[in-house]
Formats: structure tokens, sequence, C-alpha cells
């Protein structure tokens, strides 16, 4: 045969298209999980830019403003 068991090339490299599937799927769930990460992280600074946003247009007073501050922390 050709040294390959009579498979040829194609079973030789077969763990090489594993490897790449194995890694594409640690890839892909790695980006998920940050994304989802980062979305979360972004809702709290957003609350207080409102906030300050609100304060500085005068909508809410400073006492207001300093509660909902530490409800928000």
């Amino acid at each position: 045969m050709n040294g390959f068991g009579g498979h040829g090339w194609g079973m030789g490299l077969a763990w090489l298209a594993g490897l790449i599937i194995i890694i594409l799927i640690v890839w892909l769930a790695n980006t998920l999980i940050n994304q989802n990460k980062n979305r979360y992280e972004n809702i709290g600074s957003s609350a207080l830019e409102i906030l300050k946003e609100r304060y500085a247009k005068g909508e809410i007073s400073k006492e207001e403003f300093e509660e909902k501050k530490r409800e928000i922390s």
C-alpha cells in the first residue's frame, strides 16, 4: 500500500480537520461569551451617564441625583 494503511492522505490528515473544528468551536464560544459580558458591563455605565445628563439639564435635583446614584452603584 502507500504507507498509510491503504487509506491515502485523506485519513492521514483527518485529525487536522478535527483539530480545526475544535479550535473554531472554542473561538466561537469565547467570542459569544465576551460579547455578552461587554453588553452587560455597558448597562451600568450608561445608566449613570443618563443620570448625569438629567442632572445637568436640571430635570432632577441634587438630592435626587445623589439618591439615584447610590441606587445604581
